[in-house]
């Protein structure tokens, strides 16, 4: 999980601008709306849980929020938007650590920011962590449409992220791609019996090491 970064943040290196601008913003709505979308993604969690993603259906999880149909429809479109909405706050505690956590997920202090090197691996072990506890969320979001994952705004910021900590190469935004295109969910998915999680998670490192060396 990544770490905590509630408290004062004032002593950690100052973040890009750019990946402030780009991190997944919470909800901004009434406090009966919020009661309501709580009480969706709580059964939907659930539901989920029990019957795993694809077993479940809208009406099932309208019928255990005690919500309208109409409802869960306009307000998440489909179990896509219901994925991403259950990843959103996961993905904001991530994006906060590598933005104002400790060494090396974070800038750390002032003055002693780690290498990029190091930073890279970081978020690759933090990224392959969540990415392995919510694995039929995340496709789900990422697979609702051709090219969704790239529409997602989580993966601008892990993009950028990225991009930023290769800017010595020739082509950092490509390579960037590159580094996070084996931890696309669906490829995920499709080799994690064959290879298993720890080679899953080497392959990936490996890659980071080739990139940053």
């Amino acid at each position: 999980m990544p770490p905590n970064v509630n408290g004062p943040q004032s002593v950690f290196a100052t973040p890009p601008a750019e990946l402030l601008v780009l991190r997944t913003a919470p909800p901004r709505e009434r406090a009966d709306a919020a009661r309501n979308r709580a009480a969706v993604l709580d059964a939907a969690a659930a539901l989920f849980r029990e019957r795993g993603v694809e077993a479940v259906s809208m009406d099932a999880v309208a019928a255990a929020a005690g919500v309208g149909k109409g409802t869960l429809f306009r307000r998440f479109g489909d179990k896509a938007g219901l994925a991403v909405a259950l990843l959103d706050q996961q993905e904001r505690a991530l994006q906060e650590a590598i933005l104002f956590g400790p060494a090396p997920l974070g800038p750390g202090p002032a003055g002693e920011a780690p290498s990029p090197r190091d930073r890279l691996r970081a978020f690759v072990a933090a990224y392959l962590d969540y990415l392995l506890a919510n694995l039929d969320l995340v496709l789900m979001s990422e697979t609702a449409s051709p090219g969704a994952r790239y529409r997602i705004g989580a993966y601008r910021f892990w993009h950028r992220h990225v991009t930023l900590l290769l800017a010595g190469r020739e082509d950092p935004a490509a390579d960037a791609h590159t580094l996070l295109a084996p931890l696309a969910a669906e490829h995920v998915r499709g080799v994690r019996d064959e290879v298993g999680d720890e080679r899953l998670r080497a392959g990936v490192l490996a890659l980071a090491d080739a990139l940053t060396g």
